[in-house]
């Protein structure tokens, strides 16, 4: 996926942005001399080793031994895919990601794609048809459209901030006003908003019902929902994937939520568009629903990107617990010691629409404040879920059910924690348990003891040559390239290590004011990458001060190596088929420069 994601692009990301920026959002850092340090964050210690160089734009933790630059945090903290971690870096400045086009049969097929040119066209087309809907809202003939929102309780400010509008039940209204030819009658089934049938005839999707714009966290109409008015099946009808609405990725209120607050105090999931509407109606104006689909893990990694607290609104019922349990779930890898989870469920017959009308935002937020936590919420649900959970094949039971639970969870000490409530909830030590555990099942037991044990990352050693050392302190500080002569006189001598060294020295000078962490992006999935990586956080035992020097001289005994084998190519050459004259003059003077 990065070949396809221009390179300019993402030296200009890693450019614009500040690694320590990045981090300090997530972990608190604390200036140590000329870095940043703190506790890391991928592994349980008490004494900070994690080190943030900003002049470097690189992080390594000498306990762990993770290491990278900006792109590689995202990835490791946020749980991202590389190309997630572009657009999210690229989300902060406010850019589109461009891509650069593929065919052929190497081209992706799984899901609706397009180019960026495409994506920008169906952005403006899925904005101008929600214009067309509220404008559509406003017309008298539509009057019950209007009605059913005023029973709803909704007042004509809280429409005009969610954009809603309506589309009468007709089955060409969207084409007829947007189709002009062929090519937009294309984008317009491409983004969801036209049905093509077997025989190549187009309709409208949406036919009588109230319209509720689906907008991503820039703003930008992805999708829409669709609210029928009176009878009819399916109540709500959501926009198809399209190559710019992925629904199990996106929520819907979240870009109002975040308009409404600088930075987002908690997020409260419901289920439906119109519990989001008519709690903002209200004043609780942090509510998102997902659509159509359950709380995925990546609703939940994008709403713990922006706030610290989740609460999740259910109704009691069975099914209401089933859906707690699976956002739960995909909740658990997310979760540490500064992002809350929190369950809450309504009375039975209540849903937050109608609870808000009946009690309140106060009320509301008290039994938000009062709501289960992650920990209470998981054992209690797993204790009611066991006929007897006082017995011993109760308690087998119920450690069965939670151990996998718990072994999602990426948080160090959260992990403790469960671990030490589950002991508690059960009667049993940790022993015990572990031992219950390893007769479960032995192997898998063992793997899992082992991979869950957090330790002492012990650096591979790194053989100390002259070569290595002077492609480390180049790696850690490019500026040194301005040092380095000509060697386009030695850059055919096959010296292990020399055309790397090459390759790296031509991008410092091409890119005067390089960092490491961007160096290092340059051989991303390339075969050196490993050994770069490793390069780029090897402390080397050099006085900073003797920087210059000691590459300098590592650089000489590097050239000298050159020497010796050009001479050596000479020597057996003139031992099997002679030298011209030419040849024994330049023998000659490589032998009196290496003697110099």
């Amino acid at each position: 996926m990065a070949g396809h994601i221009p390179r300019s692009f993402i030296d200009e990301l890693l450019n614009r942005h500040d690694i320590v920026d990045i981090i300090d959002a997530r972990v608190k850092l604390k200036k140590q001399g000329k870095n940043y340090g703190a506790c890391c964050p991928f592994h349980n210690e008490k004494s900070p080793s994690f080190s943030v160089s900003q002049e470097k734009q690189f992080y390594h933790c000498f306990g762990c031994g993770v290491h990278g630059n900006a792109i590689d945090f995202l990835m490791e903290f946020d749980r991202l895919e590389f190309v997630e971690a572009i657009e999210e870096l690229a989300s902060m400045l406010g850019l589109d990601v461009p891509r650069e086009q593929r065919s052929g049969f190497n081209a992706p097929s799984s899901g609706p794609t397009a180019n960026s040119e495409q994506k920008r066209s169906l952005y403006d087309l899925m904005g101008s048809i929600s214009q067309f809907y509220r404008s559509q809202l406003k017309s008298a003939e539509n009057i019950d459209a209007i009605n059913y929102l005023k029973g709803r309780g909704l007042t004509g400010e809280i429409v005009q901030k969610f954009g809603i509008g309506y589309i009468a039940d007709e089955w060409d209204l969207v084409k007829n006003n947007f189709a002009r030819d062929k090519a937009s009658q294309d984008a317009l089934v491409s983004g969801g908003m036209l049905i093509e049938s077997d025989n190549g005839h187009c309709y409208d999707r949406f036919r009588g019902r109230v319209m509720f714009p689906i907008r991503d966290r820039r703003g930008r109409v992805i999708g829409f929902g669709g609210r029928v008015i009176g009878e009819g099946t399916p109540k709500y009808l959501n926009s198809p994937e399209t190559p710019i609405f992925h629904k199990g990725k996106e929520l819907y209120g979240l870009y109002e939520a975040l308009q409404a607050y600088k930075d987002l105090p908690q997020a409260l999931v419901v289920e439906g568009y119109m519990d989001v509407v008519a709690l903002a109606q209200y004043g609780v104006d942090y509510a998102v629903a997902s659509l159509g689909t359950a709380t995925t893990g990546d609703h939940m990694q994008l709403l713990f990107r922006q706030t610290s607290t989740v609460v999740c609104c259910y109704d009691g019922d069975r099914a209401g617990r089933k859906a707690a349990r699976g956002a739960l779930e995909n909740a658990l890898a997310y979760l540490n010691g500064n992002k809350t989870l929190k369950v809450m469920f309504l009375p039975e017959g209540e849903d937050p629409d109608s609870y808000v009308r009946k009690y309140g935002k106060n009320q509301l937020e008290v039994e938000m404040a009062q709501a289960l936590s992650l920990p209470d919420f998981l054992l209690r649900d797993i204790l009611e879920r066991v006929v007897d959970s006082s017995s011993r094949e109760g308690k087998r039971h119920v450690v069965t059910l939670a151990a996998p639970l718990l072994n999602q969870v990426k948080d160090p000490s959260l992990k403790t924690y469960l671990w030490d409530e589950l002991s508690l909830k059960v009667g049993w030590s940790h022993d015990q348990i572990d031992r219950f555990l390893y007769e479960l099942n032995k192997s898998a037991s063992k793997n899992n003891q082992q991979q869950n044990e957090p330790k002492r990352f012990v650096q591979p050693e790194i053989k100390r040559t002259a070569m290595r050392e002077v492609i480390t302190l180049l790696l850690q500080n490019p500026e040194l390239a301005q040092l380095v002569p000509d060697l386009e006189s030695v850059k055919e001598i096959p010296l292990p290590g020399l055309s790397l060294f090459l390759q790296l020295l031509e991008s410092c000078r091409h890119n005067p004011h390089i960092t490491t962490g961007l160096l290092l992006e340059h051989w991303r999935g390339d075969k050196n990458e490993k050994l770069l990586s490793r390069l780029a956080a090897w402390e080397l035992p050099i006085d900073q001060d003797n920087i210059q020097d000691v590459f300098m001289d590592s650089l000489d005994s590097v050239l000298a190596q050159c020497i010796n084998q050009q001479i050596e190519s000479l020597q057996t050459k003139e031992r099997t088929l002679g030298l011209s004259v030419e040849e024994k003059r330049e023998l000659l003077a490589l032998m009196l420069e290496l003697k110099a």
